[in-house]
């Protein structure tokens, strides 16, 4: 059953959107509506817009949308109802659960038990005797027992069905223990464990759950890790191994590491602001997540070849978010972990004093951009300023920006000008590329091209603007439904998508004066929702006119099958935007 309509208007009078999303997103007022960066996608410009009168958002640069419920779906990487239930608990409210169909929200429970359960098993096992091997690797490596208990650390036996039986035992389904990957089916369709012979490392979400598990073989075979993949608590690209602990440091600054044991060794150490991707190169989700906790980023990688380009790639990454990164290098190519063990006592003290000495990403890629270029020959010298006014050309200070050009100009022995003009002449570049991908971006939106949700718009590009006209006119003029119902009966659109969401407008507006994105939460995809909201964007600053409902229903019925259906049919399909857009200038 579907939540009562009562709940859902109570909840979203007082989850206010705006109030919500600031909570994650920075916001500044434009008009009558908010704008900040978009926190599902890195951009530097903004384009993620709040549209607090119809309580939904939009964002131009990834077409994600919605409600205040989507959004904190998206953010927070829950179900629907996981989501109303944060939010109610947010407004003081309590969720009539006994009117909730729970499947979805049911199984990522149950999932969740299967995970915590696993991981207490795990963890007994390796302070019995059957767990020696881990325990003694777990030794090895300096880790204290109040470390091992602080992370959970386990180990998984050598038989293939010993956490299986386990959690047969405690109740749980073989379907239950493959959903959360700690299992698999054998041919004969019998569970088996995923996880042998390995020292296991619990995952914990920043609620505190435990969502997954990473295992290390202890002897030279391969893999070396293998990882929960994706399930319905999990996902390995927004993971970050140890921010549960690191967030509730209240830093500025996070040290993000690159594995489970050089984090663990660091947070031994004292500094329990470090973090670690989980198996994966950094991904523009995690840094987002990392912005939301943090102003700063230290990137400490191994200092390998492969930890290099590790820490190259997510420099990028963590400024697009909005972070200030430094890049620090551990001597003699060690990592934080045999650091720590190498120097012993010694070793916090020394750590931190490569913290304070750590430069920043510009110094860093500077250096690596100079070690490839022979600064002996014109040509090498030519490399070098060309490489490095690339650089900075993505710098958004200009101060920034005229620092490092006097830099360059001093070391080369050339005038600041030319370098400041070589950096003009690169974002100049990277700005018409840009403009003219959102040209292309663009273009296929307005032909329907390749639309996820309305898969039918191009082959009807006029009648669907048509019918999206109708549906924002009645989001936006509630009063208006007596007018479309008696004039457009839902059998008349020519998509389906818009077909079914008319209707359900309709359907909703029978029994309430008002509808917003809230309403339809629950019955339409998070596709679907961006869908609808990208609609309401369109048209946030004219709403569609009384006038203009009527001309796109003539539209409608006509390509239906209604009188005038093949000029309709074969009519520009911009001759709509046209004809609406004369209406409007003959009301000014």
């Amino acid at each position: 059953m579907p939540l009562p309509d009562s709940f859902l208007q109570e909840l979203k009078s007082r989850c206010d959107i705006t109030d919500v999303v600031s909570s994650y997103v920075t916001l500044k007022r434009r008009g009558r509506n908010y704008i900040g960066l978009c926190p599902f996608h890195n951009e530097k410009t903004p384009s993620f817009n709040i549209y607090p009168e119809n309580g939904s958002f939009y964002c131009f640069g990834c077409n994600v949308g919605g409600d205040v419920i989507t959004f904190i779906r998206r953010i927070e990487n829950l179900d629907y109802m996981e989501a109303v239930r944060l939010l109610a608990q947010r407004a003081g409210l309590t969720v009539p659960e006994n009117a909730v169909d729970d499947s979805m929200a049911n199984l990522r429970r149950r999932v969740l038990e299967v995970n915590r359960e696993t991981a207490r098993f795990y963890h007994t096992v390796l302070l019995s005797p059957q767990g020696k091997a881990g325990l003694d690797y777990f030794t090895r490596r300096g880790l204290s027992p109040s470390t091992i208990r602080h992370f959970g650390l386990g180990f998984a036996p050598e038989g293939r069905f010993e956490l299986v039986n386990h959690l047969k035992k405690k109740g749980f389904s073989k379907e239950e223990m493959v959903q959360a990957n700690v299992a698999f089916l054998s041919r004969n369709g019998y569970p088996v464990d995923r996880f042998t012979a390995r020292a296991m490392f619990p995952i914990i979400d920043l609620r505190g759950n435990v969502v997954a598990f990473g295992g290390r073989i202890l002897t030279n075979e391969k893999p070396k890790y293998i990882n929960t993949s994706d399930t319905p608590v999990y996902h390995k690209s927004s993971g970050l191994f140890a921010m549960n602990f690191a967030k509730n440091e209240n830093s500025d600054t996070l040290i993000l590491a690159e594995g489970y044991m050089d984090v663990i060794a660091l947070h031994q150490a004292g500094f329990r602001t470090a973090i670690a991707s989980l198996g994966t190169a950094l991904t523009a989700e995690q840094a987002r997540i990392i912005a939301r906790y943090a102003k700063e980023a230290i990137i400490c990688y191994d200092s390998d070849e492969a930890g290099q380009k590790a820490a190259s790639r997510a420099i990028p990454i963590l400024r697009q978010a909005g972070l200030n990164v430094r890049v620090m290098t551990v001597p003699g190519n060690k990592d934080p972990d045999e650091f720590m063990r190498t120097y012993g006592k010694d070793g916090p003290a020394r750590f931190k004093a490569l913290i304070e000495s750590s430069g920043n990403d510009v110094d860093y890629r500077l250096t690596k951009i100079r070690a490839r270029c022979n600064l002996n020959t014109p040509d090498g010298r030519v490399q070098y300023v060309t490489q490095a006014a690339e650089l900075l050309a993505g710098m958004d200070n200009p101060i920034e920006r005229e620092v490092y050009a006097s830099r360059l100009a001093e070391e080369i022995g050339i005038d600041k000008s030319a370098v400041l003009a070589q950096a003009s002449k690169a974002a100049r570049r990277s700005a018409k590329r840009v403009r003219e991908q959102q040209f292309r971006e663009q273009t296929r939106e307005m032909s329907g091209a390749n639309d996820p949700v309305n898969k039918e718009k191009q082959k009807h590009l006029r009648a669907a603007n048509a019918e999206e006209t109708i549906l924002a006119y009645l989001f936006c003029h509630p009063d208006g439904a007596d007018f479309c119902r008696e004039r457009l009966k839902p059998e008349d659109f020519v998509t389906n998508f818009n077909r079914r969401v008319y209707h359900a407008v309709l359907s909703k507006m029978l029994y309430s004066a008002s509808v917003s994105l809230a309403d339809f939460s629950g019955e339409l995809t998070q596709d679907e929702i961006s869908a609808v909201a990208r609609i309401l964007a369109r048209y946030s600053e004219i709403p569609p006119t009384r006038e203009d409902a009527a001309a796109c229903i003539r539209v409608i019925r006509a390509a239906s099958g209604r009188p005038d259906s093949e000029s309709a049919r074969s009519a520009d399909p911009q001759e709509l935007s046209k004809y609406i857009e004369s209406l409007r200038n003959q009301k000014k």
